[in-house]
Parts: structure tokens; sequence; C-alpha cells
């Protein structure tokens, strides 16, 4: 698989676009300079105690008062209040090394017992604030480096279930205690595996001097103050996900280039020459046909294969996912077998969409009925195996008999793009419509499915002027390469009463050969 990392960066925000083989599949945006990303570590002040959520509000510096569970205090949460309080003004500090760990918080106890108006605690951000939700906070501090998550206040050596060879098991278990110090414990990452012994233990001596950097932070500073900041979204990707399968990682910024290419030669001096900095006059996003992709990718009705699409609405509550075969059935005798061949093909979309929208909580996919059990359990199948390289927690329940999928999804980010629909040039806001940069690409969908499954070879498109001088803009047109692609003739007819993206697709006879409207097809 060929894997592209596209960073853009303006003076608001940095666009990080993870395309994998051209196609969009992850899309970041941070915020410039505005702090509180995930895995920060900060000291914070206790607020306000909600016994009735056995919960606490902690003011980190954030606009809104960052939350956290009794849960999240984490096991060890008293050995780590030692540690905080040990670094007051005026005291020694305590070395980790040299403490005795107390006995585990019990798992049932009340935040009340740990926690108090005005305390200073050592914090980590989980989640990021979402919506009118501040942050949500742990006490369980851990890590994260290339190889390795460095866990504090613990004394084993976990290892990534997608390690499966023994040896490297055995390997990395053996370096992990040659060099880990007293009371520290590691979970050994799937990048562990290919990695030497010596790069496995640069990086926990690394996390454990960047441990000891953070205790010294606490005496220099008053609550609420950010002790460790993480690294940039852009290098937290490239940590994650860097492997041979990287192709390229082009950026339009000086600065951040040369950012992440230190940061690249530090962990892997050979794939240095991946980084590139793009000089284009072109917008980066529009070179490498990302701007198409996230008007596309993040639209309301999202187009597949063959004539077949999908719904996505959002609320509050859930996320809703409609699938529908468009026009297929009606030219279709085998009724369970067009049902099955849309459900995977909307399946593999699915998946991509709630790793690229990072949509979370709940969500409800309304699958075409399958009547035939194998189906419906192949249907589950398919989409575990898909969603198994996203990296967010999820869980997927079985199809309901009304076909319906259930799948609960851990989303630690805000929406990376809420809204990218056009504003109505007719109404002038009052309504919207589709992005018409997606027009070409539904009406050459619709030729496909006209031309290679239903046999036609003449198609009449009556348009809007404006696309009608679009589909015949240049000497190798939209118009020809289509004829050339499905050995059809198509004629194109601007007419004026015709919306601005409104398309009939008519025989010669001036008959409908689709039962079409504002750009969406009729559900089956």
């Amino acid at each position: 698989m060929n894997r592209e990392l596209v960073v853009n960066v303006t003076s608001a925000e940095i666009n990080i676009a993870l395309c994998e083989d051209k196609v969009l599949v992850e899309l970041n945006r941070e915020q410039a300079k505005t702090g509180f990303a995930v895995g920060d570590i900060y000291l914070g002040k206790v607020r306000k105690i909600m016994p009735g959520l056995n919960a606490a509000f902690v003011n980190i510096g954030h606009e809104r008062d960052a939350f956290i569970h009794y849960q999240d205090l984490g096991q060890h949460f008293s050995s780590l209040d030692k540690i905080v309080s040990s670094y007051a003004p005026g005291k020694r500090g305590l070395k980790l090394e040299t403490l005795k760990i107390d006995a585990g918080i019990p798992r049932d106890g009340k935040i009340g017992t740990f926690l108090q108006v005005g305390q200073t605690v050592m914090v980590q951000i989980v989640k990021e604030a979402i919506s009118t939700k501040g942050p949500r906070l742990t006490s369980d501090i851990s890590l994260a480096g290339r190889n390795v998550v460095l866990v504090p206040f613990s004394s084993k050596v976990f290892l990534s279930q997608k390690i499966r060879s023994n040896e490297a098991k055995k390997r990395l278990r053996r370096v992990a205690a040659n060099v880990l110090p007293k009371n520290f414990g590691v979970i050994i990452r799937t990048a562990a595996e290919n990695a030497t012994d010596i790069d496995v233990e640069q990086d926990i001596l690394a996390a454990v001097e960047k441990w000891n950097k953070i205790c010294q932070q606490i005496r220099r500073h008053s609550a609420p103050s950010l002790l460790m900041g993480e690294m940039s979204r852009a290098n937290t990707i490239i940590r994650d996900n860097l492997d041979g399968s990287f192709s390229q990682i082009c950026v339009d910024d000086d600065a951040m280039y040369n950012e992440i290419r230190n940061y690249i030669r530090a962990v892997d001096p050979e794939k240095e020459k991946i980084v590139k900095l793009y000089r284009g006059t072109v917008p980066i996003f529009d070179n490498f046909d990302i701007s198409r992709q996230i008007k596309s990718l993040f639209a309301k009705y999202v187009s597949l294969k063959r004539g077949a699409y999908l719904i996505i609405e959002s609320t509050e509550a859930m996320n809703v996912i409609d699938v529908n075969s468009g026009n297929r059935t009606k030219a279709e005798d085998n009724q369970e077998q067009t049902a099955m061949e849309v459900n995977l093909a909307a399946a593999a979309e699915i998946a991509r969409q709630l790793r690229l929208r990072d949509l979370g909580g709940i969500v409800i996919v309304d699958f075409i009925d399958l009547h035939k059990a194998q189906n419906r359990q192949t249907l589950l199948e398919e989409m575990t195996r898909l969603m198994a390289k996203d990296k967010a927690r999820h869980k997927i329940l079985p199809l309901t008999k009304f076909g319906l999928m259930q799948i609960t999804r851990q989303r630690i980010r805000p929406v990376a793009v809420k809204d990218i629909q056009d504003v109505c040039p007719t109404c002038g806001g009052t309504g919207k419509i589709q992005p018409t940069v997606l027009l070409d690409r539904k009406i050459e969908n619709q030729i496909s499915l006209l031309t290679q499954e239903r046999g036609h070879r003449y198609i009449k498109l009556v348009v809007s002027p404006y696309v009608a001088a679009f589909l015949n803009k240049g000497v190798w047109s939209l118009k020809l390469r289509w004829e050339w692609r499905y050995k059809a003739w198509i004629e194109i007819v601007a007419d004026q009463s015709v919306g601005i993206v409104d398309v009939h697709y008519r025989d010669r006879h001036d008959n409908e050969l689709l039962n079409t409207k504002h750009g969406t097809q009729e559900r089956a």
C-alpha cells in the first residue's frame, strides 16, 4: 500500500491529510497555538467535586474546566500525588525509582476521598474539548515514543497483540527488562518488532528522561500550567504510522518541513529523504486532489460505484447512515445478490467514512435487507475486517431483523470538517445544494450505469448553461473523454430552466432514462 502524508499550513490551522493509494483516509485539523491536545500533561487545580457523578472539574487553563472521573484517576493516584506534592516550592522532590508505591486505590471508591477543591494534580488529556464539553482527563500518565509507551508506577512489560513472533516477544521483553528503572513499566508497540535493541533501549531511556523533566517542571510552575506538550499533530501521525509503506511526506511550510525532517532524522534517518517541501503555485491540497475528495467525502450524499449511494446524517444523539441501491435494482433480477453487492461496497465506504469524519458515539447503519442468514453473517464479518485498521476503539453488533447494524466508536477529537456544502447561488443563502465540484463525477457515474449495464449508446444530457459550458470546455473536453471511454454518443443540451446542479438523462425521443431530482437518485 502506497501512503502519503500531505501537510498544509496556514496562519490559523494546520491541515494534515493521510492518503492510501491516492485516496484520502484521514483528515486532521489542528488549530495553530491553541494547545490542549491529546497527550499533553498539565498541572491542574481542582475546581469542583461532583459526588453524584463521582467526578471532578479541573482547571488546566482551558476556557472550560476539564473533566476527570474517579475511574480515570489511575490505580496509583496516591503515589502520583506524593510525587507532585514533593516537588512543591521549597521541597526536595522524590525520585520515582526510590519511591515505595502505595497500594492501588479501590475500584469502587469515592472521588472525594482523594481529591479536594484547590488541590494541585498532574493530569493528561485523553479527549480534546468537543462542542460545549471541556477536555477529558486522566491521572494514569503515559509517555508515548516511537517504539514504546512508558507507564510510570508500574513494573510490567506489555506487548502489542499484533506482535506474533515468539522470538520477537522474548527479545523485546529482555531488552525492556534490562533497561527499565524500578517502578517503571512499558507497553511495547508494534513498530518495535522490526526495531533494533539499541533503538528500543534509547526510546525507553528518552521517555524516562522526559518523565524526570516533567517532575522538575512542577517546581517551576503553579497550577494551571502546561508541563509537557505533545509533539505536533503531524509528527504524532508520523510517529504512529511511519513504516516502509510511506512513499512521501509533502509539506508547504518551511518551518513545519524542518520540524518533520528533524524528527524523522532522529527516529529513522534512512527515511529522511521522503520528506519534501512543496513550492508549487497551485495550493498543495488541490495539487494532490485532496480538496476535491474533502468536498466529496464529507457531503451528505456519498456516491458509490454503479449508481448506489449513502446518506449520512449526524445528530447530537447519534449518527445515521442509510444505504441505497439507487437505480440498480430496476435492471437486475437477483435482488438478494444485488443487495449483497451493494451492502459490501457500502461497508467498505462506511469504514472509511467513520475514520475520515471521525464519527463517534453511536452509529446506526441501515443496510439493504438481506433474507439469507449466511449473507448477514458475511456482511458482519466483512465490516469487522474493514474496521480492524481503525485505531479508535469500536464495537460492531450483528444485524437486527430490521437490517440495522449498530456500531459504537470512540472519538477523542472534534470533527475535522462539519459542513462543506456550498451556499445555493440561486436562493442567496436560504437553502443549500451539494457542492458543484462533484457534479461531473456524479454525471459520469450515471453514464457508466446507463452504458455499461443498460446498454444505451446515445444519451442526451439536459443541463444548465453553466454546466454545459464546463462539460464542453477545451479540446479534450469531458464530453469527448466520456464518449471515448464509454463508446457512446453524448449530446449536451443547455437549458436555462434547469437548476444549476440538475441533470436530465434522456434518449433520442426525449424519454427520461433515470428518475433523478436535484442530483440525487430515486431510492430503491
